[in-house]
């Protein structure tokens, strides 16, 4: 039997980032997630569990917006694999790799253990629909015991994807006519037919890395998680990822930037992003900086302007003024593949 996550309306869309994960907190994962104010607020989504899997329908005729970062992460360490199949609109998923773009008819697959953004975006019509299964990552492994590039889109072409994508929608369509038992069969051959489809895809899984493609990811993971400590510096950066300050200094010269640039860089997109959301207009600008480990109000207010060319409480009106929502496109910077 389906039962009813959220909705949400005109009423009730701000109390989005606090009830969107169901009633008793339990559902989904942390993150940040804004629904689109000025459209037609309709926005529902519908569960389906079979074992300790779930099977949900989301609709909508806003655009919605998710993020889940390191610090997210941080805090809540749920570990799922998500398999989104569109069945309207489209889905724009960017991730530390890049952006990717599965149309309806095409699928994407995120995880909740690595950070990405997503744009739910409705069509001509103002719809939007989405059918994902939620799969525990230790259960998923068994099915695809390979690391699945996170944020990987691809049209559901392959005859294994469609009859996974079916089988998925009748499992959760059904009016309680299978046994619980028949429906974890049946889900059990979803995902293995998900899994043979994978292997004619040559994008799908993640390439080994080389040492210092892993030690760099070890570094920027640290960094965003301790982003906001005034006193993070290089020293403890290299001293916490097992390496010395002269191999930190390299790696970071190899993607041509130094220490100072990357912190103070991140520091400064992350307040942009903070000040572009219409969810934190009642932190006070000082208090943003402080967060995002500023020691000076003055200071960033400094910093800021020379980038943006504009202070935060000037660049924070603009916005308001606007009554924008984030721009999702803002959090992590790569190349964009539409997958139609």
């Amino acid at each position: 039997m389906t039962e009813e996550l959220f909705a949400f309306d005109e009423r009730n869309f701000q109390e989005c980032q606090t009830s969107f994960r169901g009633e008793h907190n339990q559902e989904y994962y942390l993150g940040e997630y804004v629904i689109d104010a000025g459209a037609k607020v309709d926005v529902r989504a519908d569960k389906k569990a079979v074992g300790a899997c779930s099977i949900i329908r989301l609709q909508s005729k806003s655009r919605l917006f998710f993020r889940r970062s390191w610090s997210h992460i941080r805090e809540d360490a749920t570990d799922v694999v998500v398999l989104w199949f569109v069945k309207r609109g489209s889905l724009c998923i960017s991730h530390q790799c890049g952006t990717n773009v599965a149309e309806s008819g095409a699928f994407g697959v995120t995880k909740s253990m690595a950070p990405f953004s997503m744009e739910c975006r409705p069509d001509e019509q103002s719809m939007h629909e989405v059918l994902h299964a939620v799969i525990p990552s230790h259960i998923f492994r068994r099915y695809v015991p390979d690391d699945i590039n996170a944020g990987f889109c691809m049209k559901a072409e392959h005859r294994e994807f469609r009859m996974a994508e079916r089988i998925f929608t009748e499992v959760f369509n059904d009016a309680d006519e299978l046994t619980n038992r028949s429906e974890q069969l049946l889900v059990d051959c979803a995902l293995s037919l998900f899994a043979e489809g994978l292997k004619h895809c040559d994008n799908a899984m993640h390439e080994r890395q080389s040492l210092s493609q892993k030690r760099r990811q070890d570094v920027l993971r640290y960094v965003e998680i301790h982003l906001s400590d005034p006193k993070l510096n290089a020293e403890m950066v290299a001293q916490a990822c097992g390496i010395s300050r002269r191999y930190l200094s390299h790696l970071l010269r190899q993607q041509g930037t130094s220490f100072p640039t990357l912190i103070w860089d991140w520091r400064l997109k992350t307040a942009h992003e903070w000040l572009s959301s219409n969810m934190t207009t009642d932190i006070s600008i000082a208090e943003v900086a402080f967060r995002i480990g500023f020691k000076s109000p003055a200071h960033f207010s400094r910093l800021f302007k020379r980038v943006y060319n504009m202070s935060p409480r000037e660049y924070r009106s603009t916005r308001t003024a606007k009554a924008s929502v984030p721009d999702q496109k803002e959090f992590y910077v790569g190349s964009s593949t539409s997958i139609q």
